[in-house]
């Protein structure tokens, strides 16, 4: 699914098995996407790229689905993306941005009073925009959390590339989700450095961001203007 997305197609389990089908021979032996049998070389078929794709996906979910990953499923992704991060670059920085963004989700709303649709996990979020008219929207979908690299203070440019996601209903706090995604790094031998976050950060409890991060070594660099702004809105007199 990764290498449909770099080559920006559409994740489709048919993509899926072209991409892998695609890779050079040796990349189809290392990864047995080619078995040597006792009729000679087989190649992966659509039919068993869907079996194991149903088989991952049975694995990884969660037994009772809440909108929010299993262990298993974060672990896995933790593990994706610090393989993506090249060896050279891995120790360049220890200070990360985080943000959420919205994400749709594939399925229709529930009629008006009901739960039901394809897509149970989801739920409605609101989502700001800069498109003229109205500033903030609501969907129906997910948030998705991410920390990118980005250069110490003083110190050399380095390559954006993205250490850590998550993905959560709306119905999750998306800052709740992604402290525990950071709070693993340093336990996976990853320091924290500079953590850069906006309001939307900065005005949640402390035990949901500021102490757990600090107390795994993180330093917090917050935009507190947004949060200085919404109180002087609630109290004219400030």
């Amino acid at each position: 699914m990764m290498l449909t997305q770099a080559d920006r197609r559409p994740a489709h389990l048919t993509e899926v098995h072209a991409a892998l089908t695609a890779l050079p021979a040796s990349d189809q032996a290392r990864l047995g996407v080619t078995e040597e049998q006792k009729n000679g070389p087989h190649q992966l078929t659509y039919r068993q790229a869907e079996r194991t794709f149903g088989l991952i996906t049975r694995a990884l979910k969660k037994g009772e689905p809440d909108g929010t990953p299993s262990a298993a499923l974060t672990t896995v992704l933790d593990d994706l993306l610090e393989a993506s991060i090249p060896g050279e670059h891995k120790n360049a920085s220890a200070s990360l941005a985080a943000d959420w963004t919205d994400v749709e989700s594939f399925s229709r709303p529930p009629h008006h009073g009901s739960s039901d649709c394809a897509d149970p996990e989801a739920s409605w979020g609101h989502r700001n925009s800069n498109l003229p008219g109205p500033k903030g929207e609501m969907f129906f979908g997910y948030y998705l959390s991410a920390a990118t690299m980005t250069r110490d203070e003083d110190g050399p440019p380095v390559p954006e590339l993205t250490r850590r996601i998550t993905l959560s209903s709306c119905h999750a706090d998306p800052v709740r989700a992604l402290t525990p995604v950071l709070t693993r790094m340093p336990r996976n031998g990853i320091p924290l450095g500079d953590i850069l976050a906006d309001s939307g950060y900065a005005h949640r409890d402390a035990d949901a961001w500021a102490l757990p991060l600090r107390a795994a070594g993180a330093q917090l660099v917050q935009d507190l203007m947004g949060t200085w702004q919404a109180t002087a809105d609630h109290l004219p007199g400030l």
